[in-house]
């Protein structure tokens, strides 16, 4: 059965920060949600709240994702070391198997930082899957395929976190993304968009503009997909677990889990 996770920034920042994510782990879990992804940025006190995060998964045997809100490269295009070692320092902290990053500065003269990023990832039994971002540096898909292409070369091949989403966001095409991507897809974002005056906004999926169903067809069987839109509303753990249970649904579809 796949995997149904909620990303914890699902229901909102303030009031991640307000409460704790542990809190929001806990709603996840009773919803029915197999696992929870854990945010670096909405941590208030990574010390205290990762190893209680640790423990409660622990105690439910469920999945955890560490979310590192820094980019592999800096913006000068030099490996950020010391934003992958505390990306991979709050990872072990929280027990989670995989680690999700974004490629940041990545360019083209930034081959030389494969060999150390091997080097940091060997023997800590934690998968780095790189996601699609919503800036043009490291969300679109010639700069993610240049990456992932300079990294297959360089004998470090990375999975992915497809973030149906974001692609909006860049310009990009979702489907078109997917159907590039696919092989590489790890981990799923799904979010649901709608195009306002101004901007994009996250929703949910059957509130969505975009073809996501199309989208996660195009997607590997059995890899685990995550909601990562607002969850918000007065009976929020009735909400959640309508959720949970749509995106169950879902990948139980017939064409729908792919």
């Amino acid at each position: 059965m796949r995997q149904v996770l909620i990303s914890l920034s699902s229901f909102g920042a303030a009031q991640v920060l307000r409460r704790g994510q542990l809190h929001f782990a806990r709603l996840a879990l009773e919803a029915g949600a197999d696992g929870f992804e854990v945010r670096g940025e909405l941590l208030n006190d990574p010390a205290a709240e990762l190893p209680a995060l640790a423990a409660e998964a622990r105690a439910r045997g469920c999945a955890t994702v560490y979310s590192s809100p820094e980019g592999l490269w800096d913006p000068d295009g030099g490996l950020d070391r010391a934003a992958l070692d505390r990306a991979l320092a709050a990872a072990a902290q929280l027990g989670a198997p995989r680690l999700k990053m974004s490629i940041g500065g990545f360019s083209e003269a930034s081959a030389a930082g494969f060999a150390p990023l091997a080097q940091a990832l060997q023997g800590r039994g934690i998968e780095l899957v790189i996601e699609n971002d919503q800036t043009v540096a490291a969300g679109t898909l010639p700069a993610l395929l240049a990456f992932f292409a300079a990294a297959d070369r360089a004998g470090l091949p990375l999975g992915m976190t497809f973030d149906m989403g974001n692609w909006h966001w860049t310009g990009e095409c979702p489907l078109a993304s997917a159907s590039a991507c696919a092989q590489r897809v790890a981990y799923v974002h799904c979010k649901g968009v709608q195009r306002l005056p101004a901007k994009w906004v996250a929703v949910p999926l059957a509130d969505s503009a975009a073809p996501w169903r199309a989208v996660l067809r195009r997607m590997p069987p059995g890899v685990p997909w995550a909601i990562e839109y607002p969850l918000v509303g007065d009976d929020l753990a009735g909400i959640t677990r309508a959720q949970v249970a749509h995106l169950r649904e879902v990948a139980g579809t017939p064409g729908g889990s792919a």
